[in-house]
């Protein structure tokens, strides 16, 4: 038995932790993704728990002796951001023995990818806000190991799915796509092959359109078609490969 109640490293100022009275406890932190000035970005908030203090770490806490796991997942989102309705997709489990200094505790990790101009932040405490995913060196507890775990779900994701478009604005331009793949796969990638293969899909969708108030040529503005995407058969990006 744990003789101390545990507590994670973002539980609510001023209120304790839920934890049950047995050896383990079960947490989930939450991965946000935002895409911003040509960065992935990522949403941390400080710690406000010893020997982690001020350190940057992820959303989460424990879960509710009476709470669903998905339901901690909403309640953390929320009552940490005031957003609601956000989709988060459960990526793996972490367990080492030594993770929490408090206890045994076994976290759940879910990630999710969302615009930030569209999604303001409407709760700031423990200094909530965006950094830069390549700027990140350290992070309270195991965080840094959850992020990079979540980070390279997010890059193999990202070749067979089109969830990374949820980052960029409903109408982009090819630049604004390429710019996307780029940051998020580390690697620069050859322009004309880029756009031919993502006109071989048949998935965009052309505006008429075009750019507006932008440093450089404007370019033409396209939608992804979620609809024929849905419909087809293979619902994935048939393996690509840039």
């Amino acid at each position: 038995m744990v003789k101390n109640p545990v507590i994670h490293n973002n539980h609510f100022p001023g209120e304790p932790a839920h934890v049950p009275d047995f050896t383990v406890g079960i947490s989930v932190d939450c991965v946000i993704f935002g895409f911003e000035d040509n960065k992935l970005k990522v949403l941390l908030i400080k710690s406000d728990m010893q020997p982690y203090k001020d350190h940057w770490s992820l959303l989460g806490d424990i879960v509710k002796p009476d709470e669903d796991i998905d339901a901690a997942v909403s309640r953390i989102v929320k009552d940490r951001t005031g957003l609601n309705d956000v989709y988060m997709e459960q990526v793996r489990t972490f367990g080492e023995v030594n993770r929490h200094p408090k206890g045994r505790v076994i976290t759940i990790s879910y990630c999710s990818l969302i615009n930030i101009r569209h999604n303001e932040l409407k709760i700031l405490d423990n200094e909530l806000h965006w950094h830069d995913v390549q700027e990140i060196k350290e992070m309270a507890f195991d965080h840094k190991q959850i992020l990079d775990a979540c980070y390279n779900w997010l890059q193999y994701r990202m070749q067979e799915h089109p969830l990374g478009l949820r980052l960029l604005e409903t109408e982009f331009s090819l630049r604004d796509l390429q710019l996307l793949y780029e940051n998020i796969l580390g690697e620069k990638m050859d322009r004309r092959n880029f756009r031919k293969k993502f006109f071989s899909m048949g998935l965009l969708i052309d505006t008429g359109e075009l750019e507006n108030n932008v440093p450089h040529r404007p370019g033409k503005l396209y939608k992804f078609d979620y609809e024929k995407y849905g419909k087809t058969k293979k619902k994935k990006w048939l393996g690509i490969d840039f």
